[in-house]
Order: structure tokens, then sequence, then C-alpha cells
């Protein structure tokens, strides 16, 4: 018994995102699988890796039985039959119900038309900077240029080689918006790069001086603009005249406890 068909009229995006039903995109693809046809766990870990999901959606192999089992606790997909072969345990094959085609559908609306934040390493480590020295963290984002091209380079060959396979393109545009991705960030940190071996990244100057000589008056590891120039490394310096003299040792304190 084939599973049920998608929706054939256009899906309404959602106006904001939404908590989705099944959880995650693994969610999603094995959902996917399923309207193709019914499979087994088994079948469907193949298909997603034959077909290099794991490029694009996080594939978690070892909790895909888990998903599975969730998806069905929520109705969106059923056990059509259980069955052994040979030897080999029994393998229960699932198919999509009704409302697990809809809530792919829905879901994949949402993915397609809602933009939602990403936290990014990347964006992570450029928030956090000016805890290096200019120095290093321009070394730093100068490999990470040249890692780019690599990758770019490698990425751009691999494509022209699926293309002459035969494979049509629509089979790889998340490639493809995966690659114009990298070459936005390369085209940024390239100019990043630029700025600060020029001198002409506002802020330059003060970062210098945070990484400066003693005489500095500002924490070399904060970032608030704020309050940088209120912390002086003085308050770090010992003063042996002022500081009070440590006791002898074996000797108490006058006026402590034993």
């Amino acid at each position: 018994m084939p599973g049920p068909s998608l929706a054939s009229s256009d899906p309404v995006p959602p106006a904001a995102p939404r908590r989705r039903r099944g959880g995650g995109t693994l969610a999603l693809a094995v959902l996917a699988c399923l309207v193709e046809r019914p499979m087994h766990p088994y079948e469907m870990a193949a298909t997603l890796r034959t077909r290099g999901r794991g490029d694009s959606i996080k594939v978690n192999y070892g909790s895909l039985y888990a998903v599975v089992e969730g998806l069905r606790r929520q109705g969106l997909i059923e056990a059509q039959e259980t069955a052994r072969a040979g030897r080999r345990p029994e393998r229960t094959v699932y198919r999509v119900t009704d409302a697990g085609s809809a809530e792919l559908v829905s879901s994949l609306a949402e993915l397609l038309s809602v933009p939602t934040k990403e936290y990014l390493q990347y964006e992570a480590g450029l928030s956090l900077l000016p805890v290096l020295a200019p120095d290093v963290a321009l070394g730093l984002l100068q490999a990470r240029a040249r890692r780019l091209v690599e990758t770019l380079d490698e990425r751009r060959r691999l494509r022209a080689e699926v293309l002459e396979a035969g494979l049509p393109r629509l089979f790889v545009v998340e490639y493809e918006y995966m690659t114009a991705l990298l070459q936005a960030e390369l085209d940024f940190t390239t100019a990043l790069v630029a700025d600060m071996e020029a001198g002409t990244l506002d802020g330059m100057a003060r970062w210098a001086s945070l990484h400066g000589s003693a005489a500095t008056t500002t924490d070399p590891v904060s970032t608030d603009p704020v309050t940088t120039d209120t912390v002086s490394t003085d308050t770090v310096t010992t003063d042996t005249a002022s500081a009070p003299p440590a006791p002898a040792r074996g000797r108490r304190p006058a006026g402590s406890r034993p």
C-alpha cells in the first residue's frame, strides 16, 4: 500500500518559527524517506548515507531508531509489517501517515521561508576577537582564509564532476548554497584581514593598547569598551612596601585562635 502523497497545493509559509513535531531535521529526513516508500530503519540509514545527506543534515545513525520511535509515538509514522529474513533480527517496516506528510510539508515550508538565528562558531570567535593580540588574531584569520580557498576549490571541482556525470542541478542546490556561504565568509575574512594589515580597522589602536605595555591602563582580557579604561594594571601590581608582613613559619599572628 503506497504512502500518502504530499499536498500539491502551495503550503502557506508560517509568519514565525514554530515548534516542530517529530524533532529536528533528522526526523524530517526520515519522513522524506518514507514519503517515497515504506522502509525499515536500517534502509532509511542506508538511503541517507548513499545520498550524502550527512553533508547538510546532522545525521546521527546511533539515534535514528529513537527518532523513528518518537515519530511513531506522535502518529506521524506507523508500522506496516514486521518480518524476519533468515537468521537476521526482526525488522519493522514503517510508512508515513497523513499527519506525517502534513508535518513534513509544513516543516519544510518553515525551513525554506522563515530565516532563523543560527549560532555559528566563526561568529562566536569573532565576537571574542579582542581577547587575542592583534598580530595573533591576524595570523589566525589569514590561516582561515587560506583554508577557505582550498575548501572552495575542492567543492567547485566536485560539483563540476557531479554535474558532468549527469546528476540534475536540482539535487545539488544545497551544496551550491553552502559553497556560496563559504565564498561570502572568504570575502568577509579577506576584507577584514586587509583592514587589519593596513591599520584602518576602527578600534585597532585601542585593541593594540589592550595588549601593549604595562603602562596601559586597561584589562588585557576585557572586551567591554565601557569598562576597559577603568581597570588599571596597577591593581595587579604587588606593592611589597605596603603589604602586611607574612607571619613567620611556625608562629601564629597575635590574636589568632589555634
